[in-house]
């Protein structure tokens, strides 16, 4: 006899969910290991660990009233998996951009300001993706990112990051906080995080990885 795990969509969706999250920290688990024991190298790394962050992230908010935390969630089903908790929930970053952030510390730049700073990048991507295009979503998310930026003082003092974020926040204080960006719009300002998120990665010290 068939045993069904679910009684209806919403309860489908929600194991699909469990089971996506269980994956990607299996997978992060797997990944943090190869890259410690030199299997694979820091450019391979790098995107699938942004990748599978930018991931947990989407899928832990949308189980948020599902699951009280991660570490039960790992506790629950027998996970070890010490490693890909510490990136995922505590780093939040991969491990060669907190070297580099390491790097770039000093009097005015810490490695917490810089991880901060790709964080906001990551979130305004992803919001973008997701189809979060009203003013008041893309407002906050665009100015946390603009006072990340600020705070660095390794970045040039023109640096295209800021010029386009604060270009961005005075277009969108002339409008409606419930007016939505336009798909061209949403694709330009995706291409500007994309192109401007580049630049900083590039503009940060070389950890000599």
């Amino acid at each position: 006899m068939e045993v069904k795990l679910w009684n209806d969509k919403r309860e489908r969706e929600m194991y699909e969910n469990l089971a996506d999250l269980y994956t990607i920290i299996k997978a992060t688990e797997k990944l943090e290991k190869a890259y410690v024991r030199d299997i694979i190298s820091s450019a391979q790394y790098e995107p699938e660990c942004l990748k599978l962050i930018s991931q947990f992230k989407t899928l832990s908010s949308t189980l948020k009233g599902t699951i009280p935390s991660v570490e039960r969630f790992v506790d629950t089903y027998n996970l070890d998996c010490p490693a890909a908790l510490n990136r995922l929930v505590t780093s939040g970053v991969p491990a060669t951009i907190e070297h580099r952030a390491a790097a770039a510390a000093s009097t005015t730049t810490s490695a917490a300001v810089v991880a901060e700073c790709v964080q906001h990048f990551i979130t305004a991507m992803d919001s973008l993706k997701l189809n979060m295009v009203a003013v008041d979503q893309v407002h906050p998310v665009l100015s946390d990112l603009s006072a990340s930026l600020t705070k660095l003082s390794i970045l040039p003092t023109e640096f295209e990051g800021r010029t386009k974020m604060k270009e961005w926040m005075a277009r969108l204080s002339k409008m409606g906080a419930a007016d939505e960006l336009t798909e061209q719009q949403a694709r330009q300002l995706h291409f500007d995080l994309d192109s401007s998120y580049n630049s900083f990665m590039a503009a940060l010290p070389n950890a000599g990885s």
